[in-house]
């Protein structure tokens, strides 16, 4: 999302180099634009630093979403156990009831006295036996019920410890997507101040208009079938806008690209750039290969798709479709092979 950029030190071999170096200086943060037709150069660095605020913002939103949903999804199933075990619990209690009935129906009497005063003590014996039976088995079942209501309680809180870190979840989304809101309406509040012209050439350029001929990727094949089903994705999704928060189809912040790029491959990536840059091995730059994720930023904010030749695919910031850029279009902090 960020525009202030710089190319970031690279392995490859020295001409392929002094092409990056080129194509970075030409794409000049927004766009190959010429710098008279960029905005003043404190404004400038001003939305950059806003959009990059934004961005970080928005990948914390989406971090906080994702935790959020994984726990809406666990307190649901806590509270279908806690259903389950609730019924369990009563159908104990129903036997307990029973067994406990049956045994005040064979009489409270003194044993030794039922037995003199029995018409057939034969018969008697027999039930006495049957209520020694019932007598462990009802021990029996009252263990059950005890660990079952053990069990239960710890259920339960369990479920209100995860409603707990549920709400905490949904407060820290509240916050984050307030955050980038604010970064975004101040970003745009700064570019309103710019004479027309300005305005004009910051539109063309986060337009991409200067962008109509497609980088020259001959010779540039993924390495695998996977990888090549998330480029093809990727290149689908050029020209759909920047949308923060969303993970597609119609459109995309810079992870949720990925995410949903990497999805048509049949492999499911992280939500956030942070976790999107472990999902896979890291390798240097000098060896990058279509389909790689390219992280940017010490923080590791931002993610393109490395699509060969110097150039990436990525959904830069607000305002600007997803696009081909070249791949040292600011610092990279790593290249990881999904």
């Amino acid at each position: 999302m960020g525009f202030h950029r710089r190319l970031a030190p690279s392995g490859f071999n020295r001409g392929a180099g002094a092409a990056l170096c080129a194509l970075s200086a030409a794409a000049a943060a927004l766009g190959a634009v010429p710098a008279s037709a960029a905005p003043r150069g404190h404004t400038r660095a001003e939305v950059d630093r806003l959009y990059q605020q934004a961005e970080e913002a928005t990948e914390a939103y989406n971090k906080a979403g994702e935790r959020a949903g994984a726990l809406r999804r666990e307190v649901n199933d806590a509270q279908d156990r806690i259903a389950r075990r609730q019924q369990s619990v009563n159908t104990m209690r129903d036997a307990l009831g029973s067994l406990a009935g049956a045994q005040y129906r064979s009489g409270g009497v003194d044993p030794t006295v039922a037995l003199l005063f029995s018409e057939d003590p034969e018969d008697y014996l027999d039930r006495a036996s049957l209520i020694d039976r019932i007598d462990v088995r009802q021990a029996d079942r009252l263990r059950e019920l005890q660990e079952a209501l053990r069990e239960l309680s710890q259920e339960r809180s369990e479920a209100a410890g995860k409603l707990t870190e549920l709400e905490r979840s949904r407060r820290a989304v509240a916050s984050h997507k307030a955050t980038v809101e604010r970064k975004l309406a101040s970003a745009r509040r700064l570019l309103a101040t710019l004479p027309a012209a300005d305005r004009a050439a910051f539109a063309h350029a986060s337009r991409g208009d200067d962008r109509a001929a497609l980088p020259d990727l001959s010779g540039a094949t993924a390495p695998d079938g996977r990888a090549a089903a998330a480029v093809a994705a990727a290149r689908a999704a050029l020209g759909r806008p920047y949308v923060w928060g969303a993970s597609g189809p119609t459109g995309f912040d810079c992870s949720g690209l990925m995410q949903w790029s990497y999805a048509h491959a049949g492999i499911h990536l992280p939500r956030t750039s942070q976790e999107q840059r472990h999902a896979g091995h890291q390798v240097p730059l000098s060896q990058a290969q279509p389909g790689d994720l390219v992280v940017y930023r010490s923080d590791a904010s931002h993610v393109g798709m490395y699509v060969g030749n110097g150039q990436v695919i990525h959904a830069p910031y607000p305002g600007a479709p997803v696009r081909y850029d070249p791949v040292g279009m600011m610092p990279i902090s790593s290249v990881t092979r999904p």
